[in-house]
């Protein structure tokens, strides 16, 4: 590179060009870019295209994940964008669909020629999405895509800033079979969505619970798309299991706790993949606070009062930007808020928006700081940093209850009957 610079400048000063032409690339010669880099004089935005669920069965995620994407946008706008350009998003709903989703990305890149991609919500939406992306050669970063079958299919374009799915509800099984044998329960009944984040976590941990000795009273598998979760609740009611576990989102689990109360089912102990991590949108169904009382989730590696980098300014930008209160937000804006952050730091280790630049180097092994925690990535895309939290509401609070050294109180167990 320095003798090309040396024999152009040569040829520049024989042929007498102009001072500011050999001081420009003088420049140029001496940090060590070609003149073809545009860094430092490209002002555009940098847009990044993201397909969400605004409507449909996944709309309430989709929503959180909204905003989590904009906190981070706004962020990393106030400190100098990325390599100097201003970030503007582009985001298109898919309305929950497949179908839409592939569409959307197919748009984002070749119509629209966004620099860079953010995935979408759950693992069902991704997988699609993530082919899309890898056969035009983009870095897929996500954050709700973590289900078993996103890593199986030989993509390298694929990142997960999460922790994998599948041994979610493994903790979980691991507590109750701790449990004196007093206190121990001797039967839990399973229900699930047929979906790649909901169902591998539910048959993990009845494996588990099944080889500690406890009976399954109920086992189901329903499609994602019903509407009707009535008769799937009294199946789960007319086993009489002490310990409930449903792999759902917010509408199915949601759904479950009304007509349990409605029945006056009490299970000892109930815990959902999801919904009840969604904050005030989960209270605001259910009925309230006392409704919610010893309900159980999982959750890969966030809560509101979580001391990690950036999380205490990102929790008072978002009770700033959208109202409510710490405990009202949604995991999903601390998994879409990572996505961001990893990039961000991704982009500046490389000094370019290089899609097959960004892979390289996010299979490096280098760890990114997150909201959420460390992040590193393993050759199929996974976060083999995440470390595991078991939640539970109490008191108004959906708090920590594992691992220990993150615990606010003990596991309340059983739960109390409904109010």
């Amino acid at each position: 590179m320095f003798r090309r610079c040396a024999t152009w400048l040569r040829k520049a000063l024989v042929t007498s060009a102009t001072a500011s032409l050999v001081l420009v690339f003088v420049v140029a010669c001496g940090s060590g870019q070609s003149t073809t880099t545009t860094s430092n004089q490209n002002k555009t935005p940098v847009k990044i295209g993201i397909s969400l669920s605004l409507t449909g069965d996944f709309s309430a995620d989709g929503l959180a994940f909204q905003q989590g994407y904009q906190l981070w946008r706004d962020d990393v706008n106030k400190n100098g964008g990325l390599l100097g350009r201003q970030v503007q998003l582009d985001i298109l709903s898919d309305a929950s669909s497949t179908d839409q989703v592939q569409t959307n990305y197919q748009t984002l890149i070749n119509v629209r020629h966004d620099d860079l991609v953010f995935g979408p919500f759950s693992t069902l939406l991704t997988k699609p999405a993530s082919v899309v992306a890898n056969r035009f050669g983009y870095a897929f970063v996500e954050g709700a895509g973590g289900g078993p079958s996103v890593f199986t299919r030989g993509l390298t374009n694929i990142f997960d800033v999460s922790l994998p799915v599948a041994n979610n509800l493994v903790a979980f099984a691991n507590y109750i079979l701790a449990l004196p044998a007093s206190q121990r329960p001797t039967s839990v009944a399973y229900a699930t969505e047929d979906d790649p984040f909901t169902q591998p976590q539910v048959d993990t941990a009845r494996a588990v619970l099944e080889k500690g000795g406890i009976n399954t009273a109920s086992y189901q598998v329903y499609p994602a798309e019903t509407t009707d979760y009535t008769p799937i609740a009294d199946k789960i009611i007319a086993s009489g299991a002490q310990v409930v576990v449903v792999g759902t989102l917010l509408n199915d689990v949601s759904a479950f706790i009304q007509r349990f109360k409605q029945q006056h089912y009490n299970p000892q102990a109930l815990i959902a993949t999801a919904g009840p991590d969604q904050g005030s949108a989960f209270l605001n169904v259910i009925g309230g606070t006392q409704a919610a009382e010893g309900i159980m989730v999982p959750n890969g590696g966030w809560f509101a009062e979580a001391n990690t980098p950036g999380n205490a300014q990102m929790v008072q930008e978002y009770v700033a930007k959208f109202g409510g209160t710490y405990d009202g937000i949604s995991s999903d804006v601390a998994e879409a808020y990572s996505v961001g952050e990893v990039v961000q730091q991704a982009v500046t280790k490389t000094g370019t928006l290089d899609n097959t630049k960004l892979i390289a180097q996010l299979h490096s092994g280098a760890t990114y700081m997150t909201v959420q925690g460390p992040v590193k990535f393993d050759s199929t895309g996974q976060n083999t940093a995440a470390t595991a939290y078991l939640f539970q509401w109490q008191g108004g609070n959906l708090i920590p209850v594992f691992p220990a050294n993150v615990a606010q109180a003990k596991v309340e167990y059983p739960r109390p009957n409904w109010p």
